[in-house]
């Protein structure tokens, strides 16, 4: 009875003011980290790294652009919006240690909706082991607009980036990929049939992978545990946001390099395997176009290859080639050609 209060009860953030509004959404959030000196209830917070080089990234998500709240529960929203921030600080090989939250909303959320959106920050918080440390509130004339910056800190010799990998690297991607994107494609055709037919119950066909990988992404923390362990350090390092041709291209781009793709290399779940055929679909376009998988495609000097070949869920999927030779699929069917980046585009032309 006391739960369908709660769902029922809705209040207005005005009653609480800006300022009433943040202490109320944060005062749960514990500090977990020695650098953090100074959380929220400041002018600003206080951070000590000490010997360690500080990593930023901060993204954005939109309302209507980036997710859609017809299928996207604000909880696993608030998830979602802070692991795909960490998984920007994990593609440098550092760890993340605070994050900022901003939001702009419109009247239509209620508090109790924000409580179900920090409730999902403060568990990937818990799970990621990182501080909320501040951001801002604000308004908006429609929608809800989420701006998290992660913070993290990396030791200087060990920090990857985009530029470093060489002709002769090999190129190794994580988990797998494409599995997010058919997730989606069954999120957006359930809403249609929604809109078009309320009384027929959504069916989700027993995708629990593919619908998860899209609703509540992880970041991929553990391979840079085990990369420490192993004593790797990746020549060159990219989340795949975008999909895996996009962030390849990325890649090759900041490196002056080139790549040599294998389609047998990349990895594909079973279940997204059967969902794109069903949706008559082709698996490998679905796998580097996709994208929001938040895997992790990074390149490893040769010399390395013993170390890696041994750690779990990680994939041998192709060679960094000199730049003039661009970058090339090799299907399983033995053809070799020019990889196409179809990733999300984030602003169409066409549109004003």
């Amino acid at each position: 009875m006391a739960e369908q209060e709660k769902q029922t009860q809705r209040t207005d953030v005005n009653s609480l003011g800006e300022f009433g509004l943040i202490e109320h959404l944060t005062q749960q959030f514990p500090l977990l980290n020695e650098s953090t000196k100074k959380g929220i209830g400041d002018d600003a917070a206080v951070i000590d790294n000490g010997k360690f080089q500080t990593v930023v990234s901060t993204d954005m998500l939109v309302e209507g652009i980036h997710f859609d709240l017809m299928y996207t529960p604000l909880k696993h929203l608030g998830y979602k919006s802070v692991v795909v921030n960490l998984s920007d600080i994990y593609a440098m090989n550092a760890l993340p240690k605070q994050i900022t939250v901003s939001i702009a909303l419109s009247n239509r959320f209620s508090v109790e909706a924000l409580e179900d959106l920090y409730a999902g920050i403060y568990l990937a918080c818990e799970q990621y082991g990182v501080d909320l440390i501040g951001g801002d509130t604000t308004s908006s004339n429609k929608g809800l607009i989420i701006s998290v910056t992660a913070i993290g800190q990396g030791e200087p010799d060990k920090l990857v980036y985009r530029s470093g990998a060489k002709v002769g690297d090999l190129i190794c991607i994580t988990g797998d990929v494409g599995a997010a994107y058919l997730g989606l494609q069954i999120l957006e055709r359930e809403k249609q049939v929604y809109l078009s037919s309320p009384e027929v119950k959504p069916d989700l066909e027993e995708q629990a992978y593919c619908i998860g990988r899209q609703l509540k992404p992880e970041a991929r923390r553990d391979m840079i545990v085990q990369f420490d362990k192993a004593g790797v350090v990746p020549t060159s390092m990219i989340d795949v946001s975008d999909g895996v041709a996009s962030e390849l291209f990325h890649l090759c781009r900041a490196s002056r390099v080139g790549a040599f793709l294998e389609e047998s290399g990349v990895p594909i779940h079973p279940d997204a395997q059967m969902l794109a055929l069903k949706f008559k679909l082709d698996p490998i376009t679905c796998a580097l176009s996709g994208g929001e998988d938040y895997e992790l495609l990074f390149t490893i000097d040769p010399k390395d290859v013993e170390k890696v070949k041994y750690l779990p869920d990680i994939y041998i999927a192709g060679e960094i080639t000199a730049a003039d030779d661009g970058v090339k699929l090799h299907t399983k069917g033995g053809n070799i050609h020019p990889l196409q980046a179809q990733g999300w585009v984030h602003f169409d032309p066409n549109k004003g």
